[in-house]
């Protein structure tokens, strides 16, 4: 069989080129520690926001205290984003300078 000629059946198979899509960037966000913001309303902020337990949102508040910094979460941009908007409102709202920010994983 050639590739002008029909193959015999007179049915011919086309096939549909690949496309690798890739999967979107995920974004992490971050809490920063800061000396003003009392511990236990960052932990508030992870069980509220981030659906943290009260013993996983110590840890992390934990975490922040002591190293600066901590990932709370891994999000796709907009999610990444939201959360982010959501943290910081809430924190001036309640006059709290709790800094949230996010990086590209």
């Amino acid at each position: 069989m050639s590739v002008d000629q029909p193959p015999e059946d007179g049915v011919e198979l086309k096939t549909r080129p690949t496309e690798k899509t890739e999967k979107p960037p995920l974004y992490k966000v971050l809490l920063l520690n800061d000396d003003y913001t009392p511990m236990e309303f960052v932990v508030h902020i992870l069980e509220r926001f981030f659906g943290m337990n009260a013993d996983a949102a110590r840890g992390i508040m934990q975490t922040v205290h002591m190293k600066g910094l901590a990932v709370v979460g891994v999000y796709s941009h907009e999610i990444a984003e939201t959360k982010v908007t959501q943290v910081m409102d809430y924190a001036r709202r309640n006059q709290h300078p709790l800094q949230c920010t996010m990086e590209k994983e």
